[in-house]
Formats: C-alpha cells, structure tokens, sequence
C-alpha cells in the first residue's frame, strides 16, 4: 500500500500490527476500506511492512485466471514472509477466498485464516483470534444478505479528493463468461437514504470526486423498489454538499432509461461520462454470452446517449476470442468499434473460468488467435484515442490534480472529466501552488500518447 496513503494510529495500546493487500476492482477497493475502518476502531496499526508485523491480509480478487494468478502471488509473498519468521500470521479475503473457501487451506496450508466476501464485518474477530493465538473457526463464510452490507466508517486508501461509492453488491445478469454471482450473490440494492448517507460522509471527509460502482448500475433498485430508481438516487446525490464530479461506471446497456439520460445531460455535478461494458458486438456473440442486448439497440441507445449528453464521453471494454468467435465475428467488431468511436475503450482476452456456462461451450479459440485480435483492436482505438487527444489541443478543461509529478517542479498529474481513476490517461499540468484535491482551470497544450499535457490558466479551487 502506498506510504502516502497510510494511515497510523501510533499507539501503544495498539492490539497488534498488520499490513493489508487490496487487490482488484473497486468494489473490492470499498471492502478493503470497510475493514480497515473497522480494524482502526478497534484498536489494530496499519504498518507499511509486513515485515515485523503480526499479521498481514490479503484482499483477493478471483474474477478471472490473471487475477487470481496476482492474488497466489501475494499470498505466496505473505507465506514465505511468514516461513522465515519475519510474519506472524495470514489472512486472506475477498473473491478468491469466497470462491475456492475451504480447497484454498488446502491449497496453502500456511493460511491461518479464511474470510469470504461476505464474513468482511467478522475481520476484528478474526484477527483477535490470530493474534490470540486461536486456531478454531479458521473460516468465516457467510451467504450473500438480502441488503447490502453498511461501507460507513471506512479508512479510505484512495487520495482523499476522490472515493468509490458502492451502490449495490451482486449481479442478476448471469452471462456465460462470469462468476461475479457465484461469488457475489444475487443483486441487492442498497437503500438510496444509505448510499446517501455515505455520499455525505464521504464529502465531509473532503470528497470532491465520487465514483458510482457497482456490478450492474442501471439496475439499481430492481430489486428493492419494484422498479429501476438510478435517476431518483442521482438526484439526490447531486444535492450533496462538497461534490464537484459525480462519475458512473459499470452501466450495463438494459435499464437505461430516458429518464436516467435527462438527469445526467442536465446535471451539473455528473460529469459527461459513461462506463458501459459491451463486451462484443456481433449478435450471435452477444447471445452466447448471454448478455440480452443486440447490436442494433446498442446502436440506439449509444446513438441517443450521444445526441441527448453534450460533450459525452464513452467508455467501453470488450472481449477478444470468446469461444465460437470466427474472424468475420471479430471483422464485426472492429468495424463497430472504427464506427463508434469510444474515446476510452479496453480489451480482454476470454478467460476460461472453469465453473461458468462459457467453458462448456463448443470451438475453443487457441490463445494465440486471442491475444493477435486483442492486439488489433487495441491497435484501431489507439488511433481513435490519439485523434481525440490531439482534438483537445487549445481547450480549457478542469483538471483535479492528483499529485505531484516526482521530482519535478511545478509539475502535477491531475484527470479531466474525461478520466476516470486508474483505468483512463491522466493530464499533465504544470502551474506553481498547485496541490492534490485542487480542481484547476487549464488549457490543453500537448499530449503524450493516451495523456494530455496542459498549463494551468486560472485559480485553483
């Protein structure tokens, strides 16, 4: 973890020391924060080494083979830590232990303790028994709750000027290729006055940004409500005191209502970008993936997104070498990508995950036919990006400065509107009394690559 994100409490009441691994998507980012808080209330130090400390834990992601490859990684760093006596103990969350539970002891037997997705609010208890010295109960799963679970009193380990906001956990979409429901349950939407509530605890805590996550935004309330409810709980987050920048991710193309599109064109706080995962766009494709979009009302709905949202910027990701992808199914999509124009747009390789519906399917594609299509694609975008980058030249854009560049003066990496955190370029800004969390006036002078360059021209605030 970042030095410059950690927090101490520097007592020598402290119930013991840890380090902590956060690893995966933001939402994963949300629980890490939720039992860092919770460790923090009750008595635990966070420490930068896991060296010396008594124990470490390693928030896992388990989504595909990539990830669950850097999570053993970790673990693996954690137990040879702990083999040479320099860690006393481990504990591993999140998706991978949610996922394998019981065959992950099995695995690694030098894990002292396992807690599932669900079993996050248990983490104090855990760790007392480790550090007790306790080896019953070495797990802690719990099925999915009919609501979300409360992400308050959090110990963020983003800068402090932008936070992720979960608004629901679970995913009801089951397509063929992901295990996000086997891990993370049913969709269950959490009640608007408690996402609200946390929206103002997190401006308090001096928030200007706020990311919406979730594994499927536009359902948000389904559930709950009887009926979607995005546009009314949009509403109420921009009357929020203290945020400047509201951005969506994860909007799946269903659900996507008029109503949803006019509260986001005549905002002012939610800025002019969507994060719409398509994953493909040929239609038998798509229906193998079970995903219940088609092309053409994609076509639509990006269509009217364009027309309604002034000044929109898309982003998108899709998937290379799903099994029974042909070359003329990747030609459709390189055509639909060359057409569209997404200004910010990734690609997957398919990665077989071995208990989902897409591994049973017939016409396997060999990785190397993969990674060539993943190359190609990028290749197409990245003339797209660079084109819309060197259109920026001469705009004036705010830009919320994130940090300063090392060891340079004056200089600072900051994101417009149209970044978002960790997946999207940055802008370079150079202007004296600059500070992270200010949002600058700029004018776009150059770019680099998938990065703006550009000077600030106006007071900071």
């Amino acid at each position: 973890m970042p030095s410059q994100f950690t927090e101490k409490l520097h007592s020598s009441q402290s119930k013991g020391r840890y380090a902590f691994v956060s690893l995966g998507c933001p939402k994963n980012l949300v629980d890490s924060e939720r039992m860092l808080g919770m460790l923090r209330l009750d008595g635990y130090e966070l420490v930068d080494d896991p060296r010396g400390a008594d124990f470490a834990i390693v928030n896992t992601c388990g989504f595909i083979e990539a990830a669950r490859t850097e999570s053993f990684g970790a673990i693996d760093e954690m137990l040879e830590l702990k083999r040479r006596g320099e860690l006393r103990g481990l504990i591993v969350s999140g998706c991978l232990a949610e996922r394998q539970k019981e065959s992950l002891l099995e695995e690694r037997p030098g894990i002292d303790h396992l807690v599932g997705v669900f079993g996050r609010e248990e983490v104090t208890k855990v760790a007392d028994r480790l550090v007790g010295g306790l080896e019953e109960q070495r797990s802690v799963f719990h099925p999915a709750p009919i609501r979300p679970l409360p992400d308050t009193a959090r110990m963020r380990i983003t800068p402090r000027h932008f936070a992720f906001l979960k608004i629901s956990e679970g995913c009801d979409r089951l397509c063929t290729f992901c295990a996000i429901p086997k891990m993370r349950g049913k969709h269950a939407t959490k009640p608007i006055e408690e996402v609200v509530a946390e929206a103002r605890e997190l401006a308090a805590d001096g928030v200007r940004e706020l990311v919406i996550v979730a594994q499927d935004t536009t359902y948000y309330g389904m559930d709950l409500y009887g009926e979607t409810r995005l546009a009314e709980l949009l509403r109420q987050l921009e009357t929020v005191e203290g945020l400047d920048w509201i951005r969506l991710m994860y909007l799946y193309p269903m659900y996507f209502t008029d109503e949803v599109i006019d509260v986001i064109a005549g905002s002012e706080r939610i800025v002019p970008y969507l994060d719409m995962p398509l994953q493909h766009a040929n239609d038998t494709m798509l229906k193998r993936m079970q995903r219940r979009v088609n092309r053409a009302d994609t076509e639509v709905l990006l269509e009217k997104l364009r027309s309604r949202i002034p000044g929109l910027v898309m982003r998108t990701t899709f998937i290379t070498g799903f099994p029974g992808e042909t070359d003329a199914h990747f030609a459709e999509m390189v055509e639909f990508v060359r057409e569209q124009r997404f200004e910010r747009l990734g690609v997957f390789t398919y990665s077989l995950e071995p208990d989902t519906p897409a591994a049973k399917l017939p016409d396997h594609v060999p990785e190397d036919v993969m990674l060539a299509r993943q190359g190609e694609l990028m290749q197409v975008q990245q003339e797209i990006a660079f084109e819309w980058n060197d259109a920026q030249q001469g705009r004036q854009l705010d830009v919320l400065i994130d940090s300063p560049v090392p060891g340079e003066k004056n200089a600072w990496v900051g994101r417009s509107f149209a970044d978002a955190p960790d997946v999207d370029g940055v802008v370079y800004v150079s202007g004296p009394g600059l500070r992270a969390g200010a949002l600058v006036p700029c004018e776009v002078v150059g770019s680099g690559g998938y990065d703006l360059i550009a000077a600030a021209c106006g007071k900071p605030r």
